[in-house]
């Protein structure tokens, strides 16, 4: 079996990972590039959770300095990816985060902070469609 079948049949994220089309060329009418607002909530803390309140929000990128920085290094990938248009296709049907995925609306995902100790912090990450733009080539 190959790879990447082997990780589509066992559901890992890498396999699964869509890129909507952020851009297109066309020789007439140039680049089309989708932009998006990112926003990042705290949904969830755990019982030791020192560095961040529920319902904290934050700006991506502006505020990301003020996240810890085991959050923040599990977001950035993820924040990042979205940005640039990408859908992660997992859709945690039945649990608490549901996502939403509309690459022309708002699409959701959510990330667990990595912190090996009771902090349990999980966010909820925000992706609004802002504009498109052509870029004439």
């Amino acid at each position: 079996m190959k790879r990447r079948e082997f990780l589509k049949k066992t559901g890992c994220g890498a396999a699964g990972l869509a890129v909507a089309p952020m851009a297109q060329a066309s020789d007439e009418e140039g680049i089309v590039v989708r932009r998006y607002d990112i926003d990042v909530e705290v949904v969830e803390i755990g019982p030791k959770t020192r560095c961040h309140k529920k319902g904290e929000k934050f700006v991506w990128p502006k505020d990301m300095g003020n996240l810890c920085h085991w959050l923040a290094s599990a977001l950035d990938p993820v924040v990042t990816s979205l940005a640039g248009g990408a859908i992660y296709p997992w859709l945690y049907k039945g649990t608490p985060y549901e996502k939403v995925i509309d690459p022309e609306g708002v699409t959701t995902e959510y990330i667990r902070c990595p912190d090996p100790t009771e902090a349990g912090i999980v966010v909820k990450i925000t992706r609004t469609f802002k504009d498109k733009r052509i870029l004439k080539v």
